[in-house]
């Protein structure tokens, strides 16, 4: 499992021209689910995202996660973070999960998350979406569980 984790000000998705999600302070994660991925990367990738230190203490050092700054987070399905980009310049998806796999990895991923962070919001698997951001730093992590960034 792949994400780019934004810090932000504000998100929102829009799918089919609809609202979705919005958030204020806190996360945009586009994320992609991959072949090999399996429910122990939703479980890490659930830990690694609400865990993640990159929100400044006192001091103004990126010491604190989205849990203790109370902040939102919004997950944004994206198969194409999947991506394999080292032949050509054209895009392979061939690593992304097929897609019943991918969305129920995903749906997997927001439950978690949503047993850790009070308030999050998510666009839709498959689904045509439109996301609007302010990236707030910008601070922008790009995250890998271990089944795809070790090979397993």
């Amino acid at each position: 499992m792949r994400a780019v984790v934004q810090r932000v000000s504000s998100a929102s998705v829009l799918v089919d021209g609809e609202p979705a999600g919005s958030i204020q302070h806190g996360l945009l994660c586009l994320v992609g689910v991959c072949s090999s991925d399996a429910p122990h990367d939703a479980n890490w990738m659930a830990d690694r995202i609400c865990g993640l230190r990159v929100f400044e203490d006192a001091l103004g050092k990126l010491n604190l996660n989205i849990v203790q700054v109370g902040g939102s987070l919004l997950l944004v399905p994206n198969f194409t973070v999947c991506a394999d980009t080292s032949k050509g310049t054209r895009p392979s998806f061939d690593a992304a999960a097929p897609f019943e796999v991918g969305k129920k990895l995903f749906g997997e991923l927001v439950t978690l998350c949503g047993d850790k962070v009070a308030h999050v919001e998510s666009g839709t698997f498959g689904a045509d979406m439109k996301v609007h951001l302010i990236n707030d730093g910008p601070v922008t992590v790009v995250l890998e569980s271990k089944s795809k960034a070790h090979g397993h």
